[in-house]
């Protein structure tokens, strides 16, 4: 065990700060890619990689679902994240002096209503903590970053106004991955199943795949849609239910989505985060 957590980005970014929420005696790896952190677990440098998963503003992180098939790894627990901005700046940095924000592309978007009555211009950065850690290395008074409390804290920012995102319920989900798989009964609020499935080529087969959980009672939480390999005649199909497989009428509803399709892959069971109620 090293306990470690792995997450994609620089020391300061919001699946840092989900690590720390979610695993707080563990210690943080950061990397380059999703795929460098799934990597990190699978050659054991890491025991758990923290994997954002979708945005309750922006919707779900691009490629992600695509990587966890293909991963070898399992969901042992989700984590939702309040994403709450600041804006930062070099010491002794003003408000009134702050001419451009810079940040990912997703969080410049997030504070338009607050970059305009300031009269502050956006700049793209590549991330949001390496946006932090331009500003600081810049030591430019008029150049500020929009990030969380932990990249101001990480880069030795001022911190000049905080939570100024136009969206004050924005949250992101994170899925904490493990080389072993965890089907044991755990937590207060449920048991989750993640699953991708490919439905056979026959009429309707996604509307009758899907009918054993409705006739079943399960509460399918999310489905969604991607191509596989930039095919558009080849599309698998990702699914969150609220049981475990265990469950009697979990059981019976994938039975039934057995018949409707050629590819079932469980991807992980684990305990409802509360904050999902």
């Amino acid at each position: 065990m090293t306990n470690r957590i792995a997450f994609q980005g620089e020391p300061g970014a919001y699946s840092h700060q989900a690590c720390h929420i979610a695993r707080p005696d563990m210690e943080a790896l950061p990397c380059r890619t999703f795929e460098d952190a799934i990597e990190a677990v699978r050659e054991g440098r890491a025991d758990l990689a923290m994997l954002p998963v979708e945005n309750s503003t922006y919707g779900r992180v691009a490629d992600i679902h695509s990587l966890l098939p293909q991963s070898g790894l399992h969901i042992i627990d989700e984590a939702f994240v309040r994403v709450h901005i600041n804006l930062l700046a070099v010491p002794g940095a003003r408000l009134d002096q702050i001419t451009h924000a810079m940040s990912h592309t997703m969080l410049l978007g997030q504070c338009k209503d607050f970059l305009r009555r300031h009269g502050i211009h956006r700049v793209i950065g590549a991330d949001t903590a390496g946006s932090a850690k331009l500003v600081a290395e810049k030591g430019d008074p008029s150049l500020a970053a929009l990030a969380g409390d932990l990249a101001g804290d990480i880069y030795g920012l001022d911190l000049l106004a905080r939570h100024i995102e136009d969206n004050h319920n924005n949250t992101t989900r994170f899925l904490l991955m493990a080389r072993e798989p965890d089907r044991s009964r755990r937590g207060e609020a449920g048991m989750m199943t993640s699953f991708v499935f490919e439905v056979r080529n026959i009429p309707a087969a996604l509307y009758k795949a899907m009918g054993g959980f409705a006739t079943n009672g399960v509460n399918m939480t999310k489905l969604e849609s991607y191509m596989i390999d930039g095919s558009f005649t080849a599309t698998q199909f990702y699914a969150d239910i609220e049981g475990h497989p265990d469950d009697e009428n979990v059981r019976l509803a994938m039975d039934e989505l057995a018949y409707f399709t050629s590819y079932i892959e469980v991807l992980g069971v684990y305990p409802a985060d509360p904050k999902r109620r």
